[in-house]
């Protein structure tokens, strides 16, 4: 499955990935053609009852593939068995400008040397089986946010929709312009509720990680949860306010060597199986780094051992 926009390939490189998949495999390509299409196709896949999907751009053509597959009927033979032994295996080539999801199960930053690696762990039968979340209907592969880090992403889909690239500098210079600018600081409007457990009040943003890192900054890992893991239920890490000093302190330790985010302002979850985030306003909320709108309620669940990937 290709997304022909995919900013780190070109025709010529497509080409040759697919002549690469079609020494190994019995390959069938399908192209992306507007927002929500791979969903679609990943879904259709898996109905048919094929064995494999392999995707080929960022992270939000992964996350579209990802709910397709979760959301597909299985085939007569695959029914009674679990999510990840009944449905298609998933193999993903890094073609987006971070690739956050390739990059926490191994795979290189580069396209064709992801590629190489997939082709070898197809040829020696080497997966694993991953856990996934979920935020309301729709699965993600490895982040979530509500408040300021959505707010963010909004502003770079904002800009790249007026030709900007997509680079660091671009993420910072936008989270500086949300941080001063865009952000109530000194209303924090968010509550956490857990099943059992007393609510935490008054939380300016949080940051959901199905896995570490949450993101990278080059080649850089930035850890605002770094115990979060495929393997384990959700990590969460919230601020209870945004002052500058206190922010700034956190933040820097997302970047450190050995990340362990503390301070007054910190909250830390880690291993979670539910919970919700309420908000007496609407925030900004994305998964996988895709933006998807203003919440007011989002219900958090992790989904253990829910899909086998090829690393």
């Amino acid at each position: 499955m290709v997304n022909p926009k995919a900013t780190t390939t070109s025709e010529r490189s497509r080409d040759v990935l697919v002549r690469a998949l079609r020494s190994e495999v019995d390959l069938s390509v399908r192209y992306t053609r507007r927002r929500g299409h791979a969903m679609d196709l990943a879904r259709e896949a898996a109905q048919e009852g094929v064995d494999l999907v392999v995707t080929l751009g960022g992270d939000g053509t992964v996350n579209e593939v990802v709910n397709g597959l979760m959301a597909a009927e299985p085939p007569t033979f695959r029914t009674g068995r679990s999510s990840a032994e009944r449905l298609p295996a998933l193999a993903t080539v890094p073609g987006g400008s971070t690739n956050v999801f390739a990059r926490a199960l191994g795979l290189p930053r580069e396209w064709p040397d992801g590629t190489s690696m997939i082709l070898e762990g197809l040829r020696l039968g080497r997966s694993r089986t991953i856990g996934l979340g979920r935020a309301d209907d729709r699965y993600f592969t490895f982040c979530a946010g509500f408040g300021l880090d959505a707010a963010v992403i909004r502003r770079v889909e904002q800009a790249r929709r007026k030709g900007r690239v997509s680079t660091p500098a671009l993420y910072f210079r936008s989270t500086a312009s949300q941080y001063f600018v865009g952000s109530d600081r000194r209303h924090p409007s968010i509550t956490l509720e857990r099943p059992g457990e007393a609510p935490a009040t008054e939380l300016a943003t949080a940051i959901i990680q199905n896995t570490a890192p949450w993101t990278y900054l080059g080649d850089r890992e930035i850890n605002p949860n770094p115990e979060a893991s495929f393997d384990s239920g959700l990590d969460v890490l919230a601020l209870r306010r945004l002052r500058v000093a206190s922010t700034a302190r956190t933040a820097a330790q997302f970047f450190s060597k050995r990340p362990d985010p503390h301070g007054k302002q910190v909250l830390r979850l880690h291993d979670v199986a539910e919970f919700t985030l309420v908000s007496d306003r609407p925030l900004p909320f994305q998964l996988d780094g895709d933006y998807l709108g203003e919440r007011e309620k989002v219900r958090f669940t992790s989904v253990p051992a829910a899909l086998r990937v090829i690393c």
